[in-house]
């Protein structure tokens, strides 16, 4: 967040996590019979962990045991569903068994058996039905408590970063934390986990019953199993690779898209449509051939394991009807084996495939943490204010956001209280710095600023920027009525105070103008107002604020000279008493300053008025000349 994000001092927000959870489809192969009673499944196709590129923590056990904490506050939760994914993996060990008995009693004609074998099969279905729904609404409800109290503790962490932190990262990264990475984590828990818990107890039980029944079939069936774990594992990489490149062609698509929309007017003007459609077009070609070919990939995973699955059954069915034939096992047993076979090779597939899946979750986990883990904005500081009168002082102020690059060199200020100070210069010299560093949003290497006396370093921020507000060139509006974004800076100010602030503002009318007046919400931020209208909004939110220092950054660069009027005459109104900082490249709007202070390269290289300024004939007298001559500076 950079200082232009804020127009007002301290904000507070809500945030309400969506709670969904995603579960796949359950999926029946044609083919031999077969059994899946565990939810959330991914297909055999370009599923969690095969298709999508896999991204890899640093630190998986330091992750995973700070992963471990969040589950650690829902322990309920997770003991109801771990025994729900017991009691499901039991009973699908159950059923092919009973199965059997059902089929060798078909063939003995024990009819008291086989009813009573049905009946218990019967509720084997509805008892696992049951648990698979409970373990499905257990896993999504641990899944957004813990999602909840990351997204909570991310966010809370993003509201008290400092400055520093979010000026040199992308709001985009900051975003996708939020976002992506906790989605990621989510979706692994509430698809993942359940799963992972359920295909090692399926892999190790039908095993053991396998070998029990018959250790000799066992050993045959194992060569099917090792045939689809290399299938797999050799289709993975090459589907990782093709998804991964169809991914980076998406990127490049949705990114022209984006830039087409946003500068639309420029391409219009300059007739360059035909030239962004062939652009577009060979972009789209690029990813539609790199899909087909991946949605080939990932269409033939299920005809290939399919395959290798019939092969088994023939291999089973062969040696099978050979060894019921030698007396070793029953028709039943046999059947109850091709089952086995099928819920013995699934769980290593899904296992592979959810390999990935949580590589990248706690791949997610730990850029989450990493966020986390960033120091606090300063809260040093006890010294209480109330009682600011304004004055400023810079003593010796040195400063460079990065080491080696100096932005300010010997920084010497003193404003008195209730003066108006103009800070001017090129762009680059230093003078949002200046204000950067009087609201703490960076700490100086060297030197002190002190207020009224007081090194600001020892005054308690929220004193400090509760008695200071800001008005940027770039005014940051919210999708809420007028009267919150008004009220933004003092949520407890009566309607007379508002209004009143709205009158100092030159905002008054318009707004009473508005369908709704103070009740109207700004759609988009308040994308429809004009620059001017949203200035003036800004303007507001400062007089209700009632601050002893006054910022003014670039209020009026943007404006036409009507609007710039206005702007001028509420900045006015605002400034009355109050220990005022203008930053502006308009010179025509500073001649009334008390002091002007001219920089240059983090220097001061003139101070004075307006008027002693233009008959020194210096720096100042050449910016104001080259404007005056209708160049920009």
């Amino acid at each position: 967040m950079s200082m232009e994000a804020m127009n007002a001092p301290i904000a507070g927000f809500e945030h309400k996590p969506d709670a969904k959870a995603a579960f796949g489809p359950q999926e029946n192969k044609p083919g031999a019979p077969q059994m899946n009673f565990r939810p959330g499944r991914p297909g055999p196709g370009p599923g969690r962990g095969m298709g999508a590129e896999t991204q890899k923590a640093d630190n998986v056990k330091g992750t995973l045991v700070r992963l471990l904490r969040y589950f650690a506050r829902s322990k309920k939760l997770i003991l109801g569903m771990v025994a729900a994914v017991v009691a499901v993996t039991l009973l699908s060990l159950a059923a092919p068994s009973l199965q059997g008995k059902a089929i060798d009693a078909i063939e003995d004609k024990t009819w008291q058996l086989l009813t009573a074998t049905a009946m218990t099969l019967l509720g084997v279905f509805v008892v696992n039905a049951l648990a698979t729904l409970a373990q499905s609404l257990l896993a999504a409800r641990l899944s957004q408590n813990i999602v909840r109290k990351m997204r909570h503790d991310l966010f809370r962490k993003i509201d008290y970063l400092s400055i520093k932190y979010l000026d040199t990262h992308s709001n985009g990264d900051v975003m996708s934390r939020m976002t992506n990475d906790v989605e990621n984590v989510s979706n692994t828990i509430s698809q993942s986990l359940g799963s992972l818990i359920s295909g090692l107890l399926t892999v190790a039980g039908t095993v053991a019953i396998m070998f029990v029944y018959c250790w000799q079939l066992t050993l045959i069936t194992m060569v099917t199993v090792v045939l689809t774990v290399v299938v797999t594992s050799q289709m993975s990489k090459i589907m990782r690779k093709v998804f991964r490149r169809r991914s980076a062609v998406m990127g490049q698509l949705n990114g022209h898209a984006e830039e087409m929309i946003t500068g639309y007017r420029s391409i219009v003007a300059y007739n360059k449509q035909a030239d962004v459609e062939e652009e577009f077009r060979e972009t789209s070609d690029e990813l539609a051939k790199v899909s087909v070919r991946a949605e080939i990939l990932g269409g033939s995973m299920g005809p290939i394991m399919n395959c290798i699955s019939n092969i088994g059954f023939v291999i089973v069915a062969a040696f099978g009807g050979y060894f019921a034939y030698k007396g070793l096992i029953t028709i039943g047993t046999i059947s109850a084996f091709i089952i086995y076979a099928k819920q013995f090779s699934r769980p290593i597939n899904e296992l592979a495939q959810l390999y990935g899946s949580i590589q990248t979750a706690v791949a997610g986990a730990e850029r989450v943490f990493h966020v986390m883990d960033e120091p606090d904005e300063d809260d040093s500081g006890d010294r209480d204010m109330d009682d600011m009168r304004g004055e400023i002082t810079f003593r010796n102020v040195n400063f460079s956001y990065v080491p080696g690059k100096q932005v300010l060199y010997d920084f010497n200020l003193d404003v008195k209280p209730g003066q108006k100070i103009a800070l001017v210069g090129a762009t680059g010299s230093g003078k949002t710095t200046v204000v950067n560093l009087l609201m703490r949003f960076y700490p100086p290497d060297s030197g002190q600023i002190c207020i009224d006396g007081v090194d600001i370093m020892d005054i308690k921020r929220d004193d400090l920027r509760r008695n200071t507000a800001i008005v940027l060139q770039d005014t940051v509006l919210f999708s809420d009525t007028i009267e919150r974004n008004i009220k933004y800076a003092d949520p407890d100010a009566d309607d007379a105070r508002m209004e009143r602030a709205a009158e100092m503002s030159n905002i008054r009318r318009f707004i009473e103008r508005q369908p709704d007046r103070y009740q109207t919400v700004l759609k988009q931020a308040g994308a429809s107002l004009s620059h001017g209208q949203r200035q003036l909004m800004a303007i507001a939110r400062a007089v209700l604020a009632d601050p002893k220092i006054l910022i003014l950054d670039e209020a009026t660069s943007s404006v036409d000279t009507r609007t710039e009027k206005k702007i001028q005459d509420a900045m006015v109104n605002l400034m009355k008493d109050r220990t005022s900082l203008i930053i502006a490249h308009r010179l025509s709007t500073i001649r009334d300053a008390d002091v002007i202070v001219v920089m240059d390269a983090g220097r001061v290289v003139e101070t004075g008025s307006h008027e002693a300024l233009l008959a020194k004939g210096g720096r100042y007298y050449d910016l104001y000349m080259t404007q005056f001559a209708g160049n920009a500076t």
